[in-house]
């Protein structure tokens, strides 16, 4: 599922906050399968797809983890690092071979309480995607265990 284009990085952060951001990044690789983080572990990182497919899913008691959406070219990927207790509230695997910006949360989060405007754009990009991907996870879950017909859109 594509993010609306207000949560993709070239949409949702100026150039001057966009390369702000980029400078703090590094690239990384993952194999296809590769598990990126687990739910309830700690949010140290988070990172901009550049290549690749990664799917988010969440545990469900009794069952395999469902997978509740799928993220790929520019599309964020973590959010749980901005906002305290920094736990992870879904766990993330790589579909295929991923390429993408790694950003350490400590530098990102001292950079944007340095820069209070930074700091509020940054906080609005990922509030949007937090809220994408709650109704993501709800219509998925609900598509995977509630009655028929009930994942639609409200």
């Amino acid at each position: 599922m594509n993010a609306p284009a207000t949560t993709s990085l070239p949409r949702a952060l100026s150039a001057e906050h966009r390369q702000r951001l980029m400078r703090l990044a590094h690239e990384v690789s993952y194999a296809q399968g590769a598990r990126l983080f687990e739910e309830g572990g700690h949010a140290d990182r988070f990172w901009i797809i550049r290549t690749g497919t990664v799917d988010l899913d969440i545990r469900v008691p009794g069952r395999r983890a469902a997978v509740i959406d799928s993220l790929g070219h520019n599309e964020l990927l973590g959010w749980s690092w901005l906002f305290p207790p920094h736990t992870w509230h879904l766990g993330a695997e790589a579909v295929t071979p991923l390429r993408a910006y790694e950003f350490d949360a400590a530098q990102v989060r001292a950079a944007c309480h340095d820069d209070p405007e930074f700091g509020r754009t940054v906080a609005e990009w990922v509030g949007q995607i937090v809220a994408h991907r709650l109704r993501a996870a709800r219509t998925r879950l609900l598509d995977l265990y509630g009655p028929y017909g009930s994942g639609g859109a409200r």
